[in-house]
C-alpha cells in the first residue's frame, strides 16, 4: 500500500485525539506514554492502544532519529528534477524501484508539469553525486535531468502541521 493510499484511509480514521498524539509524537518519538496521555486528556493504556494502533494501521510510519547529514560528512543536498523517457506502467514500475534502491535518495516525488519526479539526493560532495548520476543515468532510461545543488538548508524534517486539524475537529 502506498503512502498516499494510507494517507486517504488514515484521514478517515483519526480523530482529534489521535492528531493531538501524533503532533506530540512528531515533535520528540521518544515522550513517555504517562506524558502524552495526560497531555491529552487519556489515561495511560488508553493513549497506549491509541499509538498501537496509528502503527499498526501505518497512520505512524516509522519512529527515527532525524541526524544531521553535515556532521556525518553528507555535506552535498542535490534537488534532482527528472523527465523519464517512457510512461508506460512498467517503466514507471522500474524507476521507482531503482529510485528505492538508491540511499542517497532520501524522498521523490512524482510530479504534474514540466517534470515527472523530484528527486532530494544526499551525498558526500560532487564527486559522490556525480557517481550517484551516472549510476542512476545507466539503470534507468531518462529523458532529461535537471540537478540544482542546495546552498543552504532553511527548513528541514519539520512535521506535518496537524495542529490546524486537531483544530477543526474539536
Amino acid at each position: 500500500m502506498s503512502s498516499e493510499t494510507i494517507g486517504r484511509d488514515a484521514k478517515l480514521s483519526v480523530d482529534a485525539t489521535d492528531l493531538r498524539i501524533l503532533d506530540i509524537l512528531q515533535s520528540k518519538a521518544d515522550v513517555p506514554i504517562a506524558d502524552i496521555a495526560q497531555r491529552v486528556g487519556l489515561s495511560q493504556t488508553p493513549c497506549w492502544r491509541r499509538i498501537q494502533r496509528l502503527e499498526r494501521d501505518g497512520i505512524i510510519r516509522s519512529k527515527i532519529a532525524v541526524v544531521n547529514s553535515v556532521a556525518v560528512g553528507l555535506k552535498l543536498t542535490v534537488m534532482v528534477f527528472v523527465q523519464v523517457a517512457d510512461h508506460t506502467p512498467e517503466q514507471l514500475a522500474h524507476f521507482a524501484s531503482v529510485i528505492e534502491s538508491l540511499p542517497q535518495v532520501i524522498e521523490a516525488h512524482r510530479l504534474a508539469g514540466a517534470f515527472d519526479y523530484v528527486l532530494h539526493v544526499v551525498v558526500e560532495d560532487t564527486a559522490a553525486y556525480e557517481r550517484f548520476y551516472s549510476t542512476l543515468i545507466a539503470r534507468v532510461p531518462l529523458k532529461s535531468v535537471t540537478s540544482h545543488i542546495a546552498l543552504e538548508c532553511v527548513k528541514d524534517r519539520s512535521p506535518l502541521p496537524l495542529r490546524h486539524a486537531v483544530d477543526e475537529k474539536k
